[in-house]
């Protein structure tokens, strides 16, 4: 990103943060390849990152899928905080005069306060043998609107606080499911990993070849010529 973009919208991180106040979290994210990451944020108690920090999951989904080409923002997707929060986030897609990303600006927010205070509204208000037999939960996801829900249920966040546990989190995501051990899978079976993987955007983490090729138990050559057949 330019640097003088980057000041600005550095400086808009820090007028959000003060502005919404402590239940939002402001981030700036550098797509610059060479070193991408959080290069400011306000507020970052709540997820945990900090300057420095990778891309996050949900991010390189983003990036992936080229949402940035029929998007200037995605909003209102889930996010879970290292506390298991559920937070409530958009974000927006900075472009350069050919409308490729160069940096996203990312909108978090917490409504723990809130929750906790309707919690304690309804044990005013409803009697203590009312509560018992119908507990109320504070853990289901936030409703969407309709014309939201295509983009949000595609996207749920999670936090890494570097780029190996990033990559770890994302692979043992896209292969959860699997009964047989990684390095005994067949070529079709780790094509089809190799294709999700790709489409949450792991490759786009340097180092991320020479990762999935020692989980593999093959070469970098190999996990090369995947990509380019499932490119074709």
């Amino acid at each position: 990103m330019a640097p003088d973009v980057l000041q600005q919208y550095s400086i808009i991180v820090d007028f959000l943060g003060k502005t919404l106040g402590p239940d939002y979290e402001i981030v700036l994210q550098d797509l610059d390849p060479d070193h991408s990451q959080i290069v400011a944020i306000s507020n970052g108690h709540i997820s945990g990152q900090e300057i420095g920090s990778p891309l996050t999951n949900a991010a390189l989904q983003m990036l992936a899928n080229k949402s940035y080409k029929t998007n200037d923002f995605l909003y209102n997707y889930r996010d879970v905080a290292a506390d298991g929060h559920i937070l409530r986030s958009s974000t927006m897609f900075i472009k350069d005069e050919d409308g490729m990303p160069i940096g996203l600006l990312c909108i978090s927010f917490d409504d723990t306060r809130y929750m906790e205070l309707h919690k304690k509204l309804f044990s005013v208000i409803h009697p203590e043998t009312f509560l018992e037999a119908n507990p109320i939960s504070f853990q289901k996801p936030p409703h969407f609107p309709a014309d939201v829900a295509v983009q949000a249920d595609s996207i749920m966040e999670n936090f890494s606080m570097d780029i190996p546990s990033l990559m770890q989190k994302i692979f043992e995501d896209a292969t959860a499911f699997l009964s047989t051990p990684v390095n005994r899978l067949n070529q079709h079976e780790k094509k089809e990993i190799i294709q999700e993987l790709n489409e949450k955007g792991l490759f786009q983490l340097k180092g991320a070849i020479s990762f999935v090729a020692k989980h593999f138990s093959c070469s970098s050559a190999t996990i090369y010529r995947y990509l380019s057949e499932l490119s074709n």
